[in-house]
């Protein structure tokens, strides 16, 4: 009987069980408090104030979903312009009880703010910390810390800082504690005046687990502690002096004696004669339980030997008596902190001043020969504390052979570290930025905090990276020692909201040589689409920087015609973005500060618009004819995107539009480069799934029920995946069915940049006892499956660690979904064989399932996207998910995204994996066939046919035979003549304006615009003839123009005249270019000659190097110039190579 769950129950439930992640319970916290405050006749109110930064970036995103509920608390939510001053706004909020023209008897504040925040703000919570709290009101600081690094400039730990403020602080170890630890910090700075800090780090914040909703509590008013005559509040007066610290003094000793009446921190198992313990706290607890677990040690087997275990809720100040009593006469004391050690230092200052409660020992950070113990450094994790609490236990007890239980506990690391393409985060498809952070030859660019700080591994000569709102203002030093030379520097404009408008006044102060590019994207992209949080806009901001002094300012926009100059200072210009490289080379030259906005909007914010219909989607399709297509990647480099996919075609690799990814951004046509067509006016035809609709069901009937898989303790599964795919959905859906089952479930999502198409690891943890589950993390060699949904991170060194040798249970797509590096690098490859051999080899063959998962999704269901949920229902079937039918059909209906689709997806994908032959008969007229030589050599001739005549087709197939005979006398691979036959077909039918009016006219290619883009499509051929000149792009190439359906007739009439190519009536046949190309086709004959004259076995390689140096050269216009000029310096070295002789000894 599945839980009658509904998604609003994680707001609105008062009991049992709900699904919350640790953002979501933030959120709940004022909401409960709202309701306890009620029920005690108090008239409250709530105020929420903060800047996001992961892992707290979706902070705000749940407040503004759960605003109904938060409306009817009576709790108001400002996100701030930055941290310091949300803390001030939040400061206010205890203000209000002393304010005579109040409406409620008190208000109760949070703030939230990632740990740099924690940092920016200090002067501001330190001030509010000080100033205090009211008795009905009361102030939670969430701090949002990366302990690993995960999502920040740096590691952070906020516990220092709150320790500087005289703010004490409470560490949850999961999410289960976030409502109870959140509840008593509030009732905490009520009584004591003081704010209360409050950890989220990674793991628990973004964390998402099935917990149960505690009690409302109930707290006693401690009667052994009598506040101050002038009290612990916040009050006015309060002037600056003495009397602060003072009063900070008393607010430490009332926060005491609350914990000492409340105990948050408690032993776990209450031996009386414990010989050892380990004090714990947060996250570093679920990790010592779990390191316990894998030792063996369960409660029973604790009370045996006498090992108790300490749980820390409160880090600082740690309440003294219960941890003294803990302490005392045990042997030794282990204390386990991730982290620095607050809570070590604190038992060593205790043991002076109260010298008869001590251990015999107690250690932490370093053992008693000083020697490093806990790390201090990185995370912790079960597997690496249990050897260390192994070698403590056997030196207490002795004869227990804990250590010989934590060795066999290691598993050999089997790490996957495949050569190649790499899932690195990557702008998404129609990104501004891939324009907006190019920088004209010669200059370079500085990074900043957002984004846009991707382009430094894109090859944009961008580098450095500073914290948020010092943007550039580094240069001013540099500037002073490197001769006042100039730079870019990329700033967001959310970032210039919440602080970076200070450093372009610094800047300008300074007199710098800088050009800030503002980039106006509409949107807090990188955390999630938020508005930024205010007024702002290109007019606003280049008034604001023009009264600072700027001398220049410059609008570049995708839609300059938005723009009018008459709402600008007068020293500024509008352009459009084609015009950026020469604005640039223009603003670097003017001394002193000038400015760029750059203004387009966020390409994923554009899409949830046009799917909103809150923006126009434009009836614009861009398609590439693969035959045009020399696939020299130039359109690649010009749009940067990841929408502009390899396509492997029988004429080698070619470039096409993944329409399904694709943002409509059109810098790609921009790419040199006649095979671009743009399809307007037309509905593009869905690949209709009802064709299949008869089959679906036949096969559906016929499946079986798998054998849903045993929980021992707790079951791990591992998600991988490419961010901005919806593989999240994956987990979230795994997750709810478990929820739903009401099992224990918990899932740990690491992004990073990843929603920008880098790698997603999802842990999963299921139990059929939520007590069961400790971290949310899987350790190394400990994952019973994997659902890999991307080839690429599957074979990655952080999944692989999971894996665990002939154990680990895998299904993998293996679709070949592009990574930056084919932007970059236009034959770059994934290595696809080599990733699913090296997973096979870890997991073992038997247990690798592998499945094409988005190829089916694409065919059967009409969109790619559903290819993740393709492999759910394929890896349900296969038994690798612990879960029944009916969670996880609910779970898609919970989820209430194209739920039919999404259901018809699932059972695709269990069909797959049940009758795999039923779905390749009918995914059959897709399927790719390796081609032979002989084939290959055969669809050239007919080719070359077509493009002239027989006796050019003659001319290739006689060379193409010479050479084939004569490497078949020493190679039997003939990779030679599989690279000859591709080359000199490639010169021999040199794309020009003959071939590519013949191309664009072929029946076969306008008839498949048609089908998919209905007969009403117009279509519009983007070409830059050199027979009619015109303006030059910013790299000195000729522009492309755009032309309509009316060449068509134009192109037919040339396609008739091919055959004057090369004669004196070819009109074309003058340029430089084509006499190049002709000249290519003698120097490749002459260079087969060479080969063949030297050619043998033990110079064969080399050889096979000069023919393919061929193969490089690709392109049209000046990219195939250059490719001509490198490839020629190539091949030559290579032919001088293979005519020197060879010395031999004597």
């Amino acid at each position: 009987m599945l839980d009658n769950y509904e998604l609003l129950d994680r707001d609105r439930r008062e009991s049992g069980r709900v699904l919350l992640s640790g953002t979501q319970a933030l959120v709940r916290i004022p909401l409960m408090q709202r309701t306890m405050d009620e029920a005690a006749g108090l008239n409250t109110a709530g105020f929420v104030s903060g800047y996001r930064g992961s892992p707290l970036g979706m902070v705000d995103l749940e407040l503004w979903r759960a605003k109904r509920f938060l409306e009817e608390a009576n709790i108001e939510f400002l996100p701030a312009v930055n941290e310091d001053l949300a803390a001030t706004a939040v400061l206010g909020s205890q203000q209000v009880e002393t304010d005579p023209d109040r409406q409620v008897d008190g208000v109760f504040g949070m703030w939230y703010g990632k740990g740099p925040g924690v940092d920016r703000a200090g002067d501001a919570l330190k001030h509010g910390n000080a100033y205090g709290s009211s008795p009905t009101g009361g102030v939670l600081v969430v701090a949002g810390d990366d302990h690993g690094c995960i999502s920040s400039s740096m590691p952070h730990q906020s516990d220092v800082a709150f320790l500087t403020f005289m703010m004490p602080w409470l560490n949850p170890a999961n999410v289960a504690e976030y409502l109870r630890f959140g509840l008593y910090g509030l009732a905490l700075s009520r009584f004591s005046g003081l704010w209360v800090g409050f950890k989220a780090i990674s793991e628990t914040v973004e964390s998402v687990m099935s917990v149960e909703l505690p009690p409302y509590p109930q707290f006693v008013i401690p009667t052994d502690f009598t506040p101050p005559p002038t009290g612990l509040h916040y009050r006015w007066p309060d002037f600056p002096g003495p009397q602060i610290e003072e009063r900070l003094e008393a607010k430490k000793a009332a926060t005491l004696a609350f914990a000492a009446a409340n105990p948050i921190d408690h032993k776990l198992f209450d031996i009386p004669d414990a010989r050892f313990g380990i004090v714990t706290t947060g996250k570093g607890h679920l990790d010592l339980m779990e390191a316990l677990r894998l030792l063996g040690i369960d409660e029973a087997e604790a009370r045996r030997l006498g090992v108790d275990v300490y749980k820390v809720g409160m880090v600082w100040p740690l309440e003294p008596h219960g941890a003294l009593d803990f302490v005392k006469g045990k042997k030794e004391v282990l204390v386990v902190e991730e982290k620095r050690g607050i809570i070590e230092s604190q038992f060593k200052e205790y043991f002076y001043d109260y010298p008869g409660r001590k251990p015999e020992r107690l250690v932490g950070k370093e053992d008693e020969h000083f020697n490093p113990l806990i790390p201090w450094v990185g995370e912790l994790s079960p597997l690496e504390l249990a050897p260390i609490i192994a070698r403590r236990l056997d030196a207490v007890f002795g004869g227990q052979r804990f250590a010989e239980r934590a060795a066999r506990l290691v598993q050999p690391e089997s790490v996957i570290d495949v050569g190649g393409a790499h899932r690195m985060p990557y702008f998404c498809s129609g990104c501004p930025h891939n324009t907006s952070t190019k920088v004209p030859e010669g200059s370079k660019a500085l990074a900043g905090i957002g984004c846009h700080f991707m382009a430094s591994w894109m090859d944009r000569d961008t580098d450095g990276l500073i914290q948020m709102g010092g943007e550039g203002v580094n240069w001013i030093a540099r500037a002073k020692f490197n001769g006042d030379r100039h730079v870019f520097q990329n700033l967001g404009d959310g970032t210039f909201y919440h602080s970076g408008s200070l450093a372009i006044r610094q800047a300008i102060a300074a007199g710098t040589n800088i050009t800030y590019k503002i980039l106006f994207n509409d949107a807090v992209a990188m955390t999630g689409g938020q508005p930024v949080d205010g007024p702002l806009s290109v007019r606003g901001i280049a008034h604001a920087v023009d009264a600072e002094g700027v001398k220049r300012i410059a609008i570049v926009s995708d839609e300059p015609e938005n723009f009018s100059l008459v709402d600008f200072p007068a020293n500024t210009t509008i352009s459009h973005r084609r015009d950026l490289d020469a604005i640039q080379r223009e603003l670097r030259e003017i001394p002193g500060v000038t400015v760029l906005v750059y203004a387009q909007t966020c390409a994923t914010e554009k899409r949830r618009r046009r799917k909103r219909g809150k923006l126009e989607d434009p009836n614009r399709l861009v398609v590439i004819n693969d035959l045009v297509c020399e696939g020299c990647g130039d359109c690649s480099i010009e749009s940067n995107c990841l929408s502009v996919v390899p396509k492997e075609t029988p004429f080698g690799r070619k470039r096409q539009i993944d329409q399904n990814s694709c943002n409509k951004d059109f810098s790609c046509i921009n790419g040199f480069c006649p095979s671009f067509v743009t399809v307007e006016g037309g509905q593009r035809q869905a690949t209709s799934s009802s064709a299949f609709d008869e089959s679906f069901v036949r096969l559906g009937e016929q499946l079986p029920e798998p054998r849903i898989p045993s929980i021992n303790n707790c079951y791990d599964l591992l998600v991988t995946g490419v961010g901005g795919t919806g593989v999240i959905t994956v987990s979230a859906l795994i997750t709810m069915a478990a929820h739903l089952e009401r099992k224990g479930a918990s899932e740990l999502d690491f992004m990073g940049f990843a929603q920008k198409f880098g790698p997603v690891l999802s842990y999963l943890r299921i139990a059929d006892d939520p007590d069961r589950i400790n971290q949310v993390r899987i350790e190394k060699a400990r994952a019973d499956a994997l659902i890999g949904c991307d080839l690429v991170v599957s074979s990655s060194p952080k999944a692989s660690l999971t894996y665990q040798k002939n154990h680990t249970r895998a299904l993998l797509n293996t679709a070949e979904m592009p990574t930056g590096d084919f932007v970059r690098s236009r034959d770059a490859t994934l290595n696809a064989s080599q990733r699913i051999a090296a997973i096979g080899n870890v997991v073992g063959e038997d247990n690798l399932a592998l499945l094409d998962a988005n190829r089916l999704a694409n065919r059967l269901i009409g969109d790619t996207i559903f290819a993740n949920v393709v492999m759910v229902g394929a890896a349900w079937q296969q038994g690798l998910v612990p879960v029944s039918l009916d969670a996880l059909l609910r779970a898609i209906e919970l989820n209430g995204v194209r739920v039919d689709d999404n259901k018809k997806a699932f059972t695709w994908g269990r069909i797959a994996t049940h009758d795999p032959d039923a779905v390749a008969r009918l995914l059959d007229g897709e399927a790719h066939v390796v081609e032979t030589l002989d084939g290959m050599i055969e669809r050239r001739r007919a080719f070359l046919v077509d493009y002239q005549d027989e006796a050019l087709a003659n001319r290739y197939t006689e060379l193409v035979d010479k050479l084939r005979a004569a490497e078949s006398a020493v190679a039997t691979d003939l990779q030679m003549t599989r690279a000859a036959a591709q080359a000199y077909f490639r010169l021999l039918s040199y794309k020009d304006e003959y071939e590519v009016a013949r191309l664009h006219t072929r029946p076969e290619f306008l008839e498949s615009l048609r089908a998919e883009y209905g007969a009403g499509a117009r279509l519009r051929f983007h070409l830059a003839p050199p027979l009619l000149g015109g303006k030059r792009d910013a790299r000195g190439r000729p522009l492309k123009k755009e032309f309509g359906a009316w060449v068509l007739p134009l192109f037919r009439v040339l396609a008739k005249v091919r055959h004057l190519r090369g004669t004196a009536f070819d009109v074309f046949g003058y340029t430089a270019e084509r006499r190049m190309e002709r000249q290519l086709i003698v120097e490749f004959e002459q260079a087969v000659d060479s080969v063949l004259a030297a050619l043998d076995a033990s110079n064969h390689e080399l050889a096979t190097a000069a023919i393919s140096g061929f193969l490089e050269i690709r392109g049209y216009g000046p990219v195939k110039e250059t490719a001509v000029a490198e490839a020629r310096k190539q091949i030559g070295e290579a032919l001088a190579a293979l005519e020197r002789p060879t010395t031999k000894a004597a």
